[in-house]
């Protein structure tokens, strides 16, 4: 696009995303050529800002769609999304690249049905399972963010674990159940005895523990080892956090 042009200032949030050379000094406000065709939401994904973390566009002080299209001299106001922020039509439940390995077994610690990819499968088979699984894609990846196939999606500001999931139990406020989710693969926990994970316990921890659980999915077996209170600690933190936001 190199026709007339609009002003676009960004959410304080969103100059994340905003080259650094086109905000400096200018409080997140950029000129933007226009072509007289491009919709709004094209400008605004063409700056660098992925559409899954805008909120309302603000033309000349009127709330206006993604399909708008601008025309030279318009002043356009870019917001964040809305938190919490709403996910219709299904469950609440994500999905989650490679690089946020970390962050799956933190929610699916805390109950969140947490589908995560191990390996890279690639941006169009992520956003394909996004659509079929209807799944809120969480990552730092903006291209994989800008697919039109994904169902919902969301970007992880931080690289730090604890950031990162106090920002999305912020954003979404997914219902907590803590411990009843399998850590290495989703499935759903239930009790079991001793006996029935005989095979995977050692001889120390056969003699120490009798409370278990076990995945109804992938077997795996769960007691309260050397490991719980670290676990149980992120539980209460995120619990307690998630509370706050909901009776604040």
């Amino acid at each position: 696009m190199n026709g007339p042009e609009i002003q676009v200032e960004f959410a304080p949030e969103l100059h994340v995303f905003v080259p650094r050379a086109r905000a400096e000094g200018t409080m997140g406000t950029v000129r933007a050529a226009t072509d007289g065709v491009s919709s709004l939401g094209h400008v605004i994904e063409s700056l660098g800002v992925p559409l899954t973390e805008v909120g309302a566009l603000l033309v000349d002080g009127r709330e206006v769609p993604f399909a708008h299209v601008p025309v030279a001299g318009e002043s356009v106001a870019v917001r964040t999304v809305a938190r919490p922020q709403q996910v219709p039509g299904a469950p609440l439940r994500f999905l989650l690249d490679v690089h946020l390995g970390t962050l799956a077994r933190r929610l699916r610690l805390l109950g969140v049905d947490t589908a995560y990819e191990s390996t890279d499968i690639g941006d169009p088979a992520l956003a394909a399972r996004s659509a079929a699984e209807r799944r809120v894609m969480l990552s730092r990846d903006r291209g994989l963010l800008r697919r039109r196939e994904l169902w919902a999606g969301a970007f992880v500001y931080s690289t730090r674990p604890e950031e990162q999931l106090r920002d999305v139990l912020e954003r979404f406020r997914p219902e907590l159940l803590p411990w009843t989710r399998c850590t290495a693969c989703n499935g759903v926990l239930r009790e079991a005895t001793k006996d029935e994970v005989a095979d995977q316990l050692k001889r120390g921890t056969h003699a120490t523990y009798d409370v278990f659980a076990q995945c109804t999915a992938c077997g795996r077996a769960y007691w309260r080892g050397a490991h719980h209170e670290q676990l149980e600690a992120i539980v209460e933190q995120a619990v307690a956090f998630s509370r706050s936001g909901v009776e604040g």
